[in-house]
């Protein structure tokens, strides 16, 4: 379908033609994080505060590669015939420290060698990432990127926490996108990105890198998820709307036209707060943040699957992202809503792999540099 105005010049763009989701299966209530943690609150409160109901959590053996693999297979199948050229991963928990958790996805989407890599900018990450993969698009390095942001949680906040584990769920959403112009419907119209390192501190995991690489000696706020609320809700409130009104002025559209608001899910009084500064009434906004949490980079592309599956929005609508996370990072997009039914799938966790043993250094450096006939010895590993 294409919608370009008679006589207007158009211009290239990436274009959403393909959406895909995966939540794991297990939901738990906000009794049932109470009771896991000890936590001092109540189903009330956590309500009251958040807007947050259930949230799901993965089964210990499904990685966030497992849920982003599912909502990447998701999405290709939700636009036939499109073979992605290139894999991009917003994380914040990636399945190791090194490497990256993309080009493991693409090898078991079958994607052979095509270039893969993860970004790291928290909640921010998939407004991040669309963003680049735009300009992949536009200066011709991809033409088919897929997009996934991809996160469990479960696996980096602490239980006892009463500031993070009532707010955090894990799950993967995708794009997979094609170059098109900026008429269609699913275009990325215009895009404003911004960060503030001054605040670092106020949303992170202290432990595990380079500056406190010895996890076993930290202790329990150094080894898990910290996040002060408080201070980060004003400045979310702030930096998402100003992001989303430079986006909306490179774009050329007024606020009011805009028919479709997703935030970050972070927290519903957050996102009433954007959209009100922002005029947008309450029957544009979408969202599922009662049903599954705050799932950071996955959050934005999962509430736009779920209200594009339930098809609340005409397609071409002029639509509005816009996020916030650590670094301190933040976003938005304008685009148009994508004439694209999103496809679901479930997590499984990853099958045995093999690993190089019992291989002498000399016979591996010369098998790795193609000197050895020697086959390398294989055995299978679950680690």
């Amino acid at each position: 379908m294409n919608t370009r105005t008679p006589g207007r010049a158009a211009t290239a763009t990436a274009v959403v033609c393909g959406i895909g989701s995966c939540l794991p299966p297990r939901s738990l209530t906000n009794e049932e994080i109470v009771a896991r943690g000890e936590l001092a609150t109540t189903d009330a409160w956590i309500r009251s505060r958040t807007g947050i109901a259930r949230r799901r959590h993965a089964a210990p053996d499904v990685s966030t590669g497992d849920l982003a693999l599912a909502a990447g297979e998701a999405a290709m199948r939700s636009a036939p015939g499109v073979r992605p050229d290139l894999v991009l991963i917003a994380t914040t928990t990636p399945d190791r420290p090194c490497p990256a958790t993309a080009p493991d996805v693409a090898h078991r989407l079958g994607l052979g060698t095509v270039p893969a890599f993860d970004l790291a900018a928290v909640c921010s990450g998939f407004l991040y990432a669309l963003t680049t993969a735009n300009a992949l698009i536009t200066q011709g390095t991809c033409r088919n990127p897929l997009v996934i942001g991809a996160e469990k949680y479960s696996a980096i906040v602490d239980p006892r926490d009463r500031d993070t584990a009532p707010i955090f769920g894990d799950g993967a959403g995708a794009f997979l996108l094609r170059p098109g112009d900026r008429d269609e419907p699913g275009a990325l119209v215009a895009a404003d990105l911004g960060a503030d390192g001054a605040g670092s501190d106020l949303i992170a995991v202290a432990g595990g890198g380079s500056r406190l690489p010895d996890t076993a000696g930290l202790d329990r706020d150094e080894r898990y998820f910290r996040m002060r609320g408080r201070q980060v809700y004003a400045r979310a409130v702030t930096h998402m709307t100003r992001s989303a009104h430079s986006a909306l002025d490179r774009a050329g559209w007024p606020a009011p036209s805009i028919e479709a608001f997703i935030g970050h899910q972070a927290n519903q009084r957050i996102l009433d707060s954007v959209a009100e500064r922002l005029g947008v009434p309450a029957h544009h906004r979408f969202g599922n943040i009662a049903d599954v949490g705050n799932t950071a980079a996955a959050s934005i592309p999962l509430a736009l699957a779920d209200t594009a599956a339930r098809r609340l929005v005409r397609p071409g609508a002029r639509a509005l992202l816009t996020a916030f996370g650590g670094g301190l990072t933040w976003g938005a997009i304008a685009l148009t809503w994508p004439a694209v039914l999103p496809h679901t799938a479930a997590p499984a966790p990853r099958p045995p792999s093999h690993t190089l043993t019992d291989v002498p250094p000399d016979a591996l450096t010369d098998a790795l540099t193609n000197r050895s006939p020697q086959p390398w010895k294989l055995s299978a590993s679950t680690s």
